[in-house]
């Protein structure tokens, strides 16, 4: 198990979190754990404002192939694929990379990327429909936060379990100092758990999960 950042050639926004903060309502959260149109495609206060592949994810696939050393005839699972931009990319930088993705999103699967239709599961990371030490590699980014703690055990054992040799990359919601907690909180609208990485990494150990894993800072 390493902390090290696989998304550190992922292209950096600026958000604007008082402005987020200010319009936020329990009904936009509500909408946006729906994660249909409105995440994804709707107004900004709801989600992405627009979620479209630019390409982004090409270094990002890039860096986690070379990590873990995978190659064509190998598997790979995106847990979280959303529309399947990384799935796509995973193909693109590793020809003959088997590439999957689950989401919870039927409406991300109604939309998901040409090239990986009949790639794309409809399903829940605490429960993978898929049979043990079944994939060379899985990663999951920004995406087991969206349960409550318990279901977040849960989702890594199953990553641990469908993987092989306990190769993994998890990325989650987290914050250094109070300061950046506060900032994380006027920001945040899917996640339900949340915490310092410590917090994170006793999460982890109670898994049993041995993969790698970073963090996703406002």
């Amino acid at each position: 198990m390493a902390e090290i950042n696989l998304l550190r050639r992922y292209p950096q926004s600026k958000r604007n979190v008082q402005s987020r903060s200010a319009a936020k309502t329990d009904d936009h959260i509500r909408i946006s754990r729906q994660y249909g149109f409105e995440y994804f495609d709707g107004p900004r206060e709801y989600g992405y404002g627009g979620f479209r592949y630019d390409g982004r994810w090409v270094p990002i696939a890039e860096d986690i192939i070379a990590h873990f050393a995978l190659k064509p005839g190998m598997r790979v699972l995106d847990v979280g694929c959303a529309k399947g931009f990384l799935v796509k990319d995973f193909m693109k930088a590793c020809p003959g990379l088997d590439a999957f993705g689950l989401d919870i999103s039927e409406y991300a699967m109604m939309k998901c990327e040409p090239e990986v239709v009949g790639r794309l599961h409809l399903g829940n990371a605490k429960k993978l429909p898929f049979p043990d030490h079944s994939f060379d590699a899985v990663v999951s980014i920004n995406t087991i936060h969206n349960l409550p703690r318990a279901e977040c055990v849960e989702a890594l054992k199953e990553i641990q379990r469908v993987t092989r040799d306990g190769k993994a990359y998890v990325q989650v919601d987290s914050y250094h100092t109070p300061e950046q907690r506060a900032l994380f909180l006027d920001w945040v609208l899917t996640a339900y758990t949340h915490d310092y990485p410590e917090g994170w990494k006793k999460i982890f150990a109670e898994a049993g999960y041995t993969g790698d894993y970073y963090w996703t800072l406002v």
